[in-house]
């Protein structure tokens, strides 16, 4: 500010970098959780099973056939 009075290259006043957003992210992974409760389908037969707390559905094998699950 050459001459003191708030005048200056833009950018470089007062008001700039402090922290403007407004957080309106959706936070990580797409901020989609599904939750404890749910179904486990199986995409090549259409089983469905109960969803199990701390497990994901794509570790589990469908009974019926054998292809891993997914969530429902």
């Amino acid at each position: 500010m050459p001459r003191g009075d708030g005048t200056g290259p833009l950018g470089q006043g007062p008001g700039t970098g402090k922290g403007l957003g407004r957080g309106t992210g959706r936070g990580r992974m797409g901020g989609r959780a599904a939750g404890p409760g749910g179904l486990c389908v199986c995409p090549a037969c259409g089983e469905k099973i109960e969803h199990q707390a701390g497990i994901p559905c794509y570790e589990v094998k469908c009974p019926k056939c054998g292809t891993n699950m997914i969530r429902a």
